[in-house]
């Protein structure tokens, strides 16, 4: 899919507040390590994971987590969504957010390159909000004061543009505290390892049915 945006972003929309109590809120709730797709696919088909698959997992992905279902955080966000969806030309048809993912990245964590969309649509008959659909946007929010952490950089790889064009970018717009980055879900990105303090961010999948 040729896109003329790869992203876009809204910088500081988030107040201090907001950021406070979604940071509190969220240590404040049983975490629990973040997985990748094909351990998540396991789990739902009712296999544990061993410690080999802990360990291949740590090699891709090393952070915590904080699943959120609150009102009052889609909210705040959804409006960003739907503006950066008109705003960057995308128009995606959607009509659902997957919860909320509150990540903490501590020293040393990162989440190497991937995409959040799957090859196929979600197969669960058993939910009706995600049965059929698949993951169009995605929104990535910053929680923590710059000051408070060194590292954690954004990263974009735009893989399907000209070859001779350099295809990775650092989303420095994301680095002021309560700024919003939206982006289609197939779109390749990375978190890169916190050198120092921690970083706290805020994800939310938004899904729609296939495109046609």
């Amino acid at each position: 899919m040729q896109l003329q945006n790869y992203y876009y972003y809204f910088q500081s929309a988030l107040t201090p507040r907001f950021c406070d109590e979604l940071i509190k809120y969220g240590i404040s709730q049983q975490e629990q390590l973040a997985l990748t797709g094909s351990e998540t696919s396991k789990i739902i088909k009712g296999k544990s994971l061993e410690n080999k698959d802990i360990k291949d997992l740590k090699k891709k992905r090393d952070s915590n987590i904080v699943w959120l279902n609150d009102k009052w955080i889609y909210k705040e966000i959804q409006p960003y969504i739907h503006e950066a969806n008109r705003l960057a030309g995308w128009n995606f048809d959607w009509n659902w957010s997957e919860s909320c993912q509150f990540t903490k990245y501590k020293l040393n964590q990162f989440y190497d390159w991937h995409c959040d969309s799957w090859e196929s649509s979600y197969d669960r008959p058993d939910d009706i909000n995600l049965h059929g659909k698949i993951r169009k946007l995605s929104v990535t929010c910053s929680l923590s004061d710059p000051k408070d952490y060194k590292g954690g950089e954004l990263e974009f790889d735009f893989r399907n543009m000209d070859p001779d064009k350099p295809t990775v970018r650092k989303c420095a717009e994301i680095s002021p505290r309560g700024s919003i980055v939206v982006f289609p879900s197939h779109v390749w990105h990375r978190v890169k390892p916190v050198t120092k303090g921690t970083r706290y961010s805020l994800v939310i999948w938004n899904l729609g049915y296939p495109f046609k």
